[in-house]
Protein backbone atom coordinates (compact mmCIF):
# COMPACT_ATOMS: atom_id res chain seq x y z
CA UNK A 1 0.00 0.00 0.00
CA UNK A 2 1.45 3.37 -1.01
CA UNK A 3 0.83 6.76 0.57
CA UNK A 4 1.17 10.24 -0.92
CA UNK A 5 4.43 11.95 -0.08
CA UNK A 6 2.70 14.60 2.02
CA UNK A 7 1.38 11.88 4.36
CA UNK A 8 4.84 10.36 4.75
CA UNK A 9 6.39 13.77 5.38
CA UNK A 10 3.71 14.59 7.94
CA UNK A 11 4.75 11.32 9.59
CA UNK A 12 8.33 12.58 9.65
CA UNK A 13 7.12 15.63 11.58
CA UNK A 14 5.32 13.43 14.12
CA UNK A 15 8.41 11.25 14.58
CA UNK A 16 10.61 14.33 14.95
CA UNK A 17 8.28 15.74 17.61
CA UNK A 18 8.41 12.42 19.49
CA UNK A 19 12.21 12.31 19.33
CA UNK A 20 12.45 15.92 20.47
CA UNK A 21 10.22 15.13 23.43
CA UNK A 22 12.25 12.04 24.36
CA UNK A 23 15.61 13.83 24.08
CA UNK A 24 15.26 17.61 24.24
CA UNK A 25 12.13 17.38 26.38
CA UNK A 26 13.99 15.34 28.97
CA UNK A 27 16.64 18.07 29.06
CA UNK A 28 13.93 20.61 29.89
CA UNK A 29 12.67 18.28 32.61
CA UNK A 30 16.18 18.06 34.00
CA UNK A 31 16.24 21.85 34.23
CA UNK A 32 12.98 21.79 36.20
CA UNK A 33 14.46 19.29 38.67
CA UNK A 34 17.54 21.51 38.85
CA UNK A 35 15.26 24.38 39.90
CA UNK A 36 13.48 22.18 42.45
CA UNK A 37 16.60 20.56 43.90
CA UNK A 38 16.51 20.65 47.69
CA UNK A 39 17.89 18.99 50.76
CA UNK A 40 21.47 18.21 51.78
CA UNK A 41 22.25 16.75 48.33
CA UNK A 42 20.82 19.64 46.26
CA UNK A 43 24.22 20.63 44.86
CA UNK A 44 25.04 17.00 43.99
CA UNK A 45 21.65 16.64 42.29
CA UNK A 46 22.43 19.66 40.12
CA UNK A 47 25.85 18.23 39.27
CA UNK A 48 24.30 14.97 38.08
CA UNK A 49 21.81 16.91 35.95
CA UNK A 50 24.62 19.03 34.53
CA UNK A 51 26.74 15.98 33.69
CA UNK A 52 23.77 14.30 32.03
CA UNK A 53 22.79 17.28 29.87
CA UNK A 54 26.15 18.85 28.99
CA UNK A 55 27.38 16.48 26.22
CA UNK A 56 24.14 16.26 24.23
CA UNK A 57 21.78 19.18 24.89
CA UNK A 58 22.71 21.07 21.71
CA UNK A 59 22.48 17.95 19.54
CA UNK A 60 18.99 17.18 20.88
CA UNK A 61 17.62 20.37 19.32
CA UNK A 62 18.25 18.93 15.85
CA UNK A 63 14.81 17.31 16.04
CA UNK A 64 13.08 20.64 16.68
CA UNK A 65 15.00 22.15 13.77
CA UNK A 66 13.99 19.22 11.55
CA UNK A 67 10.33 19.63 12.56
CA UNK A 68 10.29 23.33 11.71
CA UNK A 69 12.25 22.85 8.47
CA UNK A 70 9.92 20.17 7.12
CA UNK A 71 6.85 22.12 8.22
CA UNK A 72 8.12 25.32 6.57
CA UNK A 73 9.20 23.62 3.34
CA UNK A 74 6.48 21.03 2.81
CA UNK A 75 3.47 22.70 4.44
CA UNK A 76 4.08 26.46 4.03
CA UNK A 77 0.43 27.45 4.50
CA UNK A 78 0.24 25.64 7.84
CA UNK A 79 3.60 27.06 8.93
CA UNK A 80 2.51 30.62 8.14
CA UNK A 81 -0.79 30.21 10.00
CA UNK A 82 0.87 28.66 13.07
CA UNK A 83 3.57 31.30 13.29
CA UNK A 84 0.95 34.06 12.94
CA UNK A 85 -1.69 32.75 15.33
CA UNK A 86 0.82 31.50 17.92
CA UNK A 87 3.55 34.08 17.61
CA UNK A 88 3.20 35.08 21.28
CA UNK A 89 3.65 31.61 22.88
CA UNK A 90 6.20 30.54 20.26
CA UNK A 91 8.22 33.69 20.91
CA UNK A 92 8.24 32.76 24.59
CA UNK A 93 9.46 29.28 23.59
CA UNK A 94 12.26 30.78 21.49
CA UNK A 95 13.35 33.16 24.25
CA UNK A 96 13.19 30.31 26.77
CA UNK A 97 15.44 28.09 24.66
CA UNK A 98 17.99 30.90 24.28
CA UNK A 99 17.97 31.83 27.98
CA UNK A 100 18.13 28.21 29.04
CA UNK A 101 21.14 27.39 26.89
CA UNK A 102 22.96 30.60 27.80
CA UNK A 103 22.35 30.15 31.52
CA UNK A 104 23.53 26.54 31.40
CA UNK A 105 26.81 27.51 29.72
CA UNK A 106 27.42 30.57 31.91
CA UNK A 107 26.78 28.56 35.06
CA UNK A 108 29.14 25.81 33.98
CA UNK A 109 32.00 27.92 32.65
CA UNK A 110 31.47 31.36 34.19
CA UNK A 111 32.55 32.81 37.52
CA UNK A 112 33.00 30.05 40.13
CA UNK A 113 31.37 32.03 42.96
CA UNK A 114 28.35 30.56 44.74
CA UNK A 115 26.23 33.66 44.08
CA UNK A 116 26.83 33.45 40.33
CA UNK A 117 26.08 29.73 40.38
CA UNK A 118 22.76 30.30 42.15
CA UNK A 119 21.70 33.14 39.83
CA UNK A 120 22.36 31.19 36.65
CA UNK A 121 20.71 28.11 38.18
CA UNK A 122 17.51 30.11 38.73
CA UNK A 123 17.54 31.41 35.13
CA UNK A 124 18.26 27.91 33.82
CA UNK A 125 15.48 26.36 35.88
CA UNK A 126 12.79 28.96 35.12
CA UNK A 127 13.55 28.86 31.37
CA UNK A 128 13.40 25.05 31.50
CA UNK A 129 9.98 25.24 33.17
CA UNK A 130 8.42 27.93 30.98
CA UNK A 131 9.54 26.58 27.58
CA UNK A 132 7.83 23.13 27.63
CA UNK A 133 4.73 24.68 29.18
CA UNK A 134 4.32 27.02 26.21
CA UNK A 135 5.20 24.25 23.76
CA UNK A 136 2.32 22.22 25.18
CA UNK A 137 0.04 25.26 25.03
CA UNK A 138 0.87 25.71 21.34
CA UNK A 139 0.12 22.08 20.50
CA UNK A 140 -3.16 22.31 22.39
CA UNK A 141 -4.13 25.46 20.49
CA UNK A 142 -3.41 23.82 17.12
CA UNK A 143 -5.66 20.90 18.02
CA UNK A 144 -8.45 22.87 19.69
CA UNK A 145 -10.17 24.15 16.56
CA UNK A 146 -10.09 27.72 17.85
CA UNK A 147 -7.58 28.93 15.25
CA UNK A 148 -9.53 29.70 12.08
CA UNK A 149 -8.10 30.40 8.64
CA UNK A 150 -10.02 32.23 5.95
CA UNK A 151 -8.60 33.01 2.50
CA UNK A 152 -5.17 31.78 3.66
CA UNK A 153 -5.14 34.28 6.55
CA UNK A 154 -5.68 33.78 10.27
CA UNK A 155 -9.03 35.33 11.12
CA UNK A 156 -9.23 34.70 14.87
CA UNK A 157 -6.55 37.05 16.20
CA UNK A 158 -3.49 36.40 18.31
CA UNK A 159 -5.08 35.02 21.50
CA UNK A 160 -7.33 32.34 20.06
CA UNK A 161 -6.76 28.80 21.23
CA UNK A 162 -3.68 29.09 23.39
CA UNK A 163 -5.38 30.96 26.25
CA UNK A 164 -8.12 28.33 26.70
CA UNK A 165 -8.27 25.96 29.71
CA UNK A 166 -7.67 23.03 27.34
CA UNK A 167 -4.44 24.54 25.97
CA UNK A 168 -3.25 25.45 29.47
CA UNK A 169 -3.94 21.87 30.59
CA UNK A 170 -1.91 20.63 27.60
CA UNK A 171 0.94 22.88 28.74
CA UNK A 172 0.87 21.41 32.25
CA UNK A 173 0.68 17.89 30.82
CA UNK A 174 3.69 18.49 28.54
CA UNK A 175 5.64 19.82 31.51
CA UNK A 176 4.64 16.73 33.51
CA UNK A 177 5.76 14.39 30.72
CA UNK A 178 9.16 16.04 30.45
CA UNK A 179 9.83 16.08 34.19
CA UNK A 180 8.78 12.42 34.41
CA UNK A 181 11.14 11.47 31.57
CA UNK A 182 14.00 13.44 33.08
CA UNK A 183 13.67 11.92 36.53
CA UNK A 184 13.49 8.41 35.05
CA UNK A 185 16.57 9.00 32.90
CA UNK A 186 18.48 10.54 35.82
CA UNK A 187 18.17 7.36 37.87
CA UNK A 188 20.65 5.91 35.37
CA UNK A 189 22.75 9.05 35.04
CA UNK A 190 23.29 8.88 38.82
CA UNK A 191 24.66 5.35 38.40
CA UNK A 192 26.81 4.35 41.37
CA UNK A 193 25.61 7.28 43.51
CA UNK A 194 22.99 5.40 45.46
CA UNK A 195 21.51 8.23 47.50
CA UNK A 196 21.14 10.40 44.42
CA UNK A 197 19.52 7.50 42.58
CA UNK A 198 16.99 7.30 45.38
CA UNK A 199 16.33 11.05 45.08
CA UNK A 200 15.57 10.83 41.36
CA UNK A 201 13.67 7.56 41.80
CA UNK A 202 11.31 9.29 44.24
CA UNK A 203 10.80 12.17 41.81
CA UNK A 204 10.15 9.78 38.93
CA UNK A 205 7.57 7.83 40.93
CA UNK A 206 5.79 11.01 42.04
CA UNK A 207 5.72 12.62 38.59
CA UNK A 208 4.69 9.32 36.99
CA UNK A 209 1.73 8.97 39.34
CA UNK A 210 0.67 12.57 38.66
CA UNK A 211 0.56 11.98 34.89
CA UNK A 212 -2.67 9.99 35.15
CA UNK A 213 -4.83 12.80 36.62
CA UNK A 214 -3.16 15.31 34.27
CA UNK A 215 -4.07 13.17 31.26
CA UNK A 216 -7.62 12.75 32.58
CA UNK A 217 -8.06 16.53 32.86
CA UNK A 218 -6.83 17.05 29.28
CA UNK A 219 -9.21 14.32 28.07
CA UNK A 220 -12.22 15.78 29.91
CA UNK A 221 -11.53 19.32 28.68
CA UNK A 222 -11.09 18.05 25.11
CA UNK A 223 -14.74 17.02 24.97
CA UNK A 224 -15.91 20.63 24.73
CA UNK A 225 -12.72 22.53 23.87
CA UNK A 226 -11.23 20.17 21.26
CA UNK A 227 -14.10 17.99 20.00
CA UNK A 228 -12.22 16.68 16.96
CA UNK A 229 -9.36 15.43 19.13
CA UNK A 230 -11.83 13.97 21.62
CA UNK A 231 -13.53 12.09 18.79
CA UNK A 232 -10.16 10.76 17.64
CA UNK A 233 -9.19 9.69 21.13
CA UNK A 234 -12.45 7.73 21.44
CA UNK A 235 -12.27 6.10 17.99
CA UNK A 236 -12.09 2.29 17.51
CA UNK A 237 -8.27 2.19 17.49
CA UNK A 238 -7.90 4.14 20.74
CA UNK A 239 -8.48 1.27 23.24
CA UNK A 240 -5.48 -0.62 21.85
CA UNK A 241 -3.22 2.42 22.12
CA UNK A 242 -4.59 3.22 25.58
CA UNK A 243 -3.86 -0.34 26.70
CA UNK A 244 -0.28 -0.12 25.43
CA UNK A 245 0.25 3.27 27.09
CA UNK A 246 -1.19 2.00 30.38
CA UNK A 247 0.98 -1.12 30.23
CA UNK A 248 4.09 1.01 29.69
CA UNK A 249 3.07 3.34 32.56
CA UNK A 250 2.56 0.44 34.97
CA UNK A 251 5.82 -1.17 33.82
CA UNK A 252 7.69 2.10 34.38
CA UNK A 253 6.38 2.56 37.90
CA UNK A 254 6.98 -1.09 38.79
CA UNK A 255 10.51 -0.98 37.39
CA UNK A 256 11.24 2.19 39.37
CA UNK A 257 9.81 0.64 42.52
CA UNK A 258 11.99 -2.48 42.15
CA UNK A 259 14.99 -0.40 41.00
CA UNK A 260 15.15 -1.83 37.49
CA UNK A 261 16.21 1.50 36.07
CA UNK A 262 17.15 0.32 32.57
CA UNK A 263 13.70 -1.23 32.17
CA UNK A 264 12.10 1.92 33.59
CA UNK A 265 13.80 4.07 30.94
CA UNK A 266 12.64 1.80 28.09
CA UNK A 267 9.06 1.67 29.41
CA UNK A 268 8.96 5.45 29.92
CA UNK A 269 10.10 5.97 26.32
CA UNK A 270 7.31 3.66 25.15
CA UNK A 271 4.74 5.49 27.28
CA UNK A 272 5.59 8.98 26.06
CA UNK A 273 5.95 7.83 22.44
CA UNK A 274 2.52 6.19 22.54
CA UNK A 275 0.91 9.33 23.98
CA UNK A 276 2.32 11.59 21.25
CA UNK A 277 1.66 9.06 18.49
CA UNK A 278 -1.94 8.75 19.64
CA UNK A 279 -2.27 12.54 19.54
CA UNK A 280 -0.99 12.53 15.96
CA UNK A 281 -3.47 9.85 14.91
CA UNK A 282 -6.32 11.69 16.65
CA UNK A 283 -5.50 14.92 14.80
CA UNK A 284 -5.14 13.30 11.36
CA UNK A 285 -5.67 14.55 8.64
CA UNK A 286 -5.47 18.10 10.05
CA UNK A 287 -2.37 20.16 10.63
CA UNK A 288 -4.53 22.93 12.11
CA UNK A 289 -7.99 21.84 13.17
CA UNK A 290 -10.44 22.41 11.45
CA UNK A 291 -9.33 24.46 8.42
CA UNK A 292 -5.99 23.10 7.18
CA UNK A 293 -5.45 19.46 6.29
CA UNK A 294 -2.22 17.81 5.25
CA UNK A 295 -3.35 17.65 1.61
CA UNK A 296 -4.61 21.24 1.44
CA UNK A 297 -1.46 22.84 2.87
CA UNK A 298 1.12 20.71 1.04
CA UNK A 299 3.55 22.42 -1.32
CA UNK A 300 4.28 21.49 -4.97
CA UNK A 301 5.09 17.89 -5.83
CA UNK A 302 8.62 18.81 -6.92
CA UNK A 303 9.31 20.31 -3.50
CA UNK A 304 8.01 17.23 -1.71
CA UNK A 305 10.21 14.96 -3.83
CA UNK A 306 13.35 17.01 -3.19
CA UNK A 307 12.67 17.18 0.54
CA UNK A 308 12.13 13.42 0.66
CA UNK A 309 15.42 12.82 -1.13
CA UNK A 310 17.21 15.25 1.20
CA UNK A 311 15.77 13.53 4.25
CA UNK A 312 16.87 10.09 3.05
CA UNK A 313 20.42 11.30 2.53
CA UNK A 314 20.39 13.28 5.78
CA UNK A 315 19.16 10.38 7.89
CA UNK A 316 21.99 8.18 6.65
CA UNK A 317 24.40 10.70 8.18
CA UNK A 318 22.37 12.05 11.09
CA UNK A 319 21.04 8.91 12.77
CA UNK A 320 24.35 6.98 13.03
CA UNK A 321 26.11 10.15 14.20
CA UNK A 322 23.58 10.77 16.97
CA UNK A 323 23.61 7.12 18.03
CA UNK A 324 27.39 7.22 18.26
CA UNK A 325 27.20 10.45 20.26
CA UNK A 326 24.79 8.84 22.72
CA UNK A 327 26.99 5.75 22.94
CA UNK A 328 30.09 7.79 23.71
CA UNK A 329 28.51 9.93 26.41
CA UNK A 330 25.66 7.75 27.68
CA UNK A 331 26.40 4.13 26.84
CA UNK A 332 29.56 3.55 28.87
CA UNK A 333 29.04 3.89 32.60
CA UNK A 334 31.72 2.59 34.89
CA UNK A 335 30.09 0.36 37.54
CA UNK A 336 30.89 0.57 41.21
CA UNK A 337 33.82 -1.60 42.22
CA UNK A 338 32.52 -4.60 44.11
CA UNK A 339 32.66 -3.83 47.82
CA UNK A 340 33.46 -0.16 47.33
CA UNK A 341 31.95 2.54 49.49
CA UNK A 342 29.06 4.33 47.68
CA UNK A 343 29.76 7.46 49.73
CA UNK A 344 33.33 7.64 48.41
CA UNK A 345 32.10 7.15 44.88
CA UNK A 346 29.59 9.96 45.34
CA UNK A 347 32.29 12.29 46.62
CA UNK A 348 34.56 11.42 43.71
CA UNK A 349 31.84 12.25 41.16
CA UNK A 350 30.96 15.47 42.98
CA UNK A 351 34.49 16.81 42.74
CA UNK A 352 34.84 16.10 39.03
Amino acid sequence: MTYPLEILLAGVIVISVILYALLGGADFGGGVWDLLAFGPRARQQREVISRAIAPIWEANHVWLILTLTVLFTVFPAAFAAMMTALHIPLTVVLVGIVFRGSAFVFRRYGSPTELTYRRWSIVFGIASLVTPFFLGISLGAIASGSIRIKDALVSTGFLAGWTSPFALACGVFALGLFTFLAATYLTLDAYGELELQDDFRARALLSGLLLAPMAAIVFILARDSAPYIFMGLTSPWSPLLLAFTSLCAIATLAALWYRRFNLARVAAIGQVSAILLGWGFAQYPYLIVPDLTIHESAGPAATLELVTLGLLVGFVILVPSLLYLLYIFKGRRAPLVQGSDPQNTKEQHTTE
